[in-house]
């Protein structure tokens, strides 16, 4: 009789146990399932000269940039698997070709740093592996690139993750990108001063887009335009019965699954006064004719950069007097934010731009306990009652991006050429906010573009969507005929 062996790893309680004699027969009679046709991408290169600007900065000093584990959403349901953006920024490596629990490292050499993929290759046929490991087998999970193949595709030398643990037996010094891999934090001593410093440097070479990572976010701009048809064309039916704006946030989703690997961040779908909630990610209102619906989306295609755009849209297609005026102050607030982004200029310059006219139109509407002149002191700033976020922030492969580069040379430095970043004023007007009429209460207007900073000024990547009032308008007539 054959015997039932204990649970093993990658399987599950209440999975079935297989005897000896299945698993001898799963591992036969499999036709070679190699592929013939990989070929180098075209991000290898830029990967390469990543990885070297990085490796210079720290000559003889190990590396490690882990891709990040599995993270539990319920039991043993595991949120879908996204790499951190370091290992993303110095590899390259897609989407779909992420594998949990992966680690690049850049070991020094005498020629500087050479580059090691630590990876759990494709299972192969002749191990129990390929049908019982819920996490990596093949049955499971589907078909990945074998250590052969990543390094054909991305110019890696690859070696099996197994053997990662080799590396902290030596007397290398070595610094890691942590919080990201428990099992790699545990591996290699603790250096918190260098490896913040680190952490901050990747974050800041990240800064100046070069030339592939300016196309990657100009596609994902280009399918998150084409995501925001769909939305409008889903307008009759959400607001045809309940909680429509969740028809509004599936119609974004289908394109980004379509076209990209995934939402860039989750969809802000805020019908009428919804629009006042910054970060209004439930849901779960009604969408209704008559009222605004404030839309931040943005596509994240397979290299893993992101779109991040915010539309206010007349539900019926149309702006009341009221909307409209709201609406057109904080459209001209963005022009000129957007003028105000060139090469040289501070960075908050832009933000400083919008808000000179957000508080002139402000103190028009007769809602300022003072002049805007003097609102825009830094000590009074009362037109920020109803703006209290910040004009923009960096976008990549993070819809936050660069994160943790250091604030002399982001919030406190100057713009860039290459730079790409988000123009997105915005007015809200809660509504129980007394210091305007009725009419205007529960009106939210954002208008958020994606800018690449050029040699001459700026080139707005999301031009193609439409954000005068009068072009906004003949867009949702001409999706809705």
């Amino acid at each position: 009789m054959s015997k039932i062996p204990d649970r093993a790893p990658g399987t599950q309680a209440h999975d079935i146990p297989k005897g000896e004699a299945l698993a001898e027969f799963m591992s036969k009679n499999w036709a070679d399932s190699t592929l013939d046709d990989v070929k180098r991408v075209e991000v290898v290169n830029f990967a390469e000269a990543r990885r070297s600007n990085i490796g210079e900065m720290y000559a003889g000093v190990r590396l490690v940039f882990p891709a990040g584990t599995f993270k539990v959403r319920s039991n043993d349901t595991d949120y879908k698997f996204r790499v951190h953006s370091a290992f993303a920024y110095l590899t390259g490596i897609s989407a779909s070709d992420s594998v949990p629990d992966s680690v690049l490292v850049l070991e020094p050499s005498n020629k500087g740093h050479h580059a090691y993929l630590y990876i759990h290759p494709r299972s192969p046929r002749d191990t129990s592996e390929f049908h019982s490991d819920r996490r990596h087998g093949e049955f499971w999970v589907g078909r990945r690139l074998s250590a052969e193949e990543t390094e054909s595709r991305y110019g890696l030398s690859v070696r099996h993750i197994d053997t990662l643990p080799d590396l902290s037996n030596d007397q290398i010094a070595t610094l890691v990108i942590r919080g990201i891999d428990p099992t790699v934090d545990s591996l290699f001593e603790k250096h918190k001063k260098r490896e913040a410093k680190l952490l901050a440097e990747i974050s800041e070479l990240r800064l100046i887009k070069d030339k592939y990572e300016i196309s990657e976010l100009q596609k994902a701009v280009d399918i998150t335009a084409r995501g925001f048809n769909d939305m409008i064309r889903s307008f009759p039916a959400a607001a045809s019965g309940r909680r429509g704006e969740r028809i509004v946030e599936a119609a974004f989703y289908g394109r980004a699954r379509l076209e990209g690997n995934e939402l860039g961040y989750d969809t802000i779908a805020a019908a009428g006064a919804h629009a006042c909630v910054l970060h209004w990610i439930k849901n779960d209102g009604d969408v209704r004719p008559g009222e605004l619906i404030l839309i931040d989306a943005g596509v994240e295609v397979e290299s893993m950069y992101t779109a991040d755009i915010t539309r206010t849209i007349p539900i019926n297609g149309k702006f009341s007097p009221e909307q409209l005026k709201i609406y057109t102050l904080v459209y001209e607030a963005q022009r000129a934010g957007i003028h105000a982004v060139k090469p040289g200029a501070h960075w908050s310059a832009f933000h400083y731009a919008a808000m000179e006219v957000i508080a002139k139109g402000l103190e028009e509407l007769g809602v300022l306990p003072g002049s805007a002149e003097e609102s825009l002191d830094p000590e009074a700033g009362f037109h920020r009652r109803w703006t209290v976020h910040s004009t923009g922030h960096m976008l990549g492969l993070d819809v936050h991006d660069c994160a943790q580069a250091r604030r002399e040379n982001y919030y406190d430095g100057e713009l860039q050429e290459g730079m790409v970043l988000t123009v997105e004023p915005g007015i809200y007007i809660q509504p129980d906010d007394m210091m305007f009429p009725p009419e205007y209460r529960g009106i939210g207007v954002r208008i958020e573009d994606n800018v690449l900073v050029t040699k001459s000024g700026a080139k707005v990547l999301s031009k193609a969507i439409p954000s005068h009032p009068h072009e906004v308008e003949v867009w949702v007539a001409n999706l809705l005929r």
